[in-house]
């Protein structure tokens, strides 16, 4: 078994789809195919079922995955350990966000980062807060930054920015409790915050739909069908035009954090950026 192997299974299980993997690996099919065939078959095991075009994780490959994600993690700790003797000259950070932070507060943290270190890569994975929690967790990033408060012994959070929730809607509204509610799905942060602020005032919302990003849920918003609450650097333009309201309703300020590992090696690479996007 390759760490090479173990990296073309994750990557494979992640997607279950040997074509996505390939592409994103910069692989071609074959040698992608060829070393999950590989690796099956030097233990005699089958990791993935072939249903009909496609590929779906075997029980057994279900159960191997954190595995395979915990030694390749630790594999690229021990590299980053001795990479830290090569100063900044190089290397590669893998980042995780959640969407508001990703699409907007991020970029030019990178942007600033990458002009004082141009020979660092950067890889950014954009998640909800609960999925990028557990990328870190997990070791598959070193640094995340989410917009919601979340806990674990394998990370320590650290305030990084302040930002506000706004509850919008085409036209005004009166009563809250009986508007239709256009939300994030389960696990963003925004959608825990809001429902904390709802909560707090004794509304259930109706919920009347529920999308995958902050600018879908503005689309819909816009297009009304209902009201929601977004970042307003998510909506200020938006504001701004008239294709939205804001609706008086107190959220209290949020902070977007950021997640440093607490039981792995941070090489000199993720605290110089850690260090830039809190300084």
């Amino acid at each position: 078994m390759t760490l090479e192997q173990l990296r073309i299974f994750i990557a494979v299980a992640e997607r279950e789809h040997v074509t996505e993997a390939a592409r994103a690996l910069n692989l071609t099919q074959s040698a992608t195919s060829a070393a999950i065939a590989a690796l099956e078959e030097r233990h005699d095991i089958r990791l993935f079922d072939r249903v009909g075009r496609g590929i779906a994780l075997t029980a057994l490959g279900r159960d191997f995955l954190p595995e395979a994600r915990a030694v390749l993690a630790r594999a690229e700790d021990a590299a980053a350990f001795l990479a830290t003797s090569t100063g900044l000259q190089r290397g590669a950070l893998r980042l995780v966000a959640s969407q508001t932070v990703a699409n907007y507060w991020l970029p030019p943290v990178m942007q600033g980062f990458h002009a004082a270190y141009p020979g660092i890569d950067l890889n950014l994975r954009i998640l909800n807060t609960h999925d990028a929690g557990e990328a870190v967790a997990m070791g598959a990033a070193d640094l995340g930054f989410v917009e919601d408060e979340v806990t674990s012994p394998a990370f320590t959070l650290l305030p990084a920015a302040d930002d506000q929730l706004v509850v919008v809607s085409a036209a005004p509204v009166a009563d809250l409790a009986a508007a239709n509610w256009v939300l994030r799905e389960p696990g963003s942060g925004t959608r825990a915050i809001l429902a904390q602020a709802l909560k707090a005032a004794g509304i259930t919302p109706r919920v009347y739909m529920e999308l995958p990003s902050n600018e879908a849920v503005r689309a819909a918003v816009e297009a009304g069908s209902g009201v929601s609450a977004l970042s307003r650097v998510v909506v200020e333009t938006s504001l701004a035009a008239g294709r939205l309201v804001e609706i008086a309703f107190p959220i209290p300020p949020r902070r977007f954090h950021a997640l440093r590992p607490a039981q792995r090696h941070v090489s000199r690479a993720t605290q110089a950026f850690l260090d830039h996007a809190l300084g």
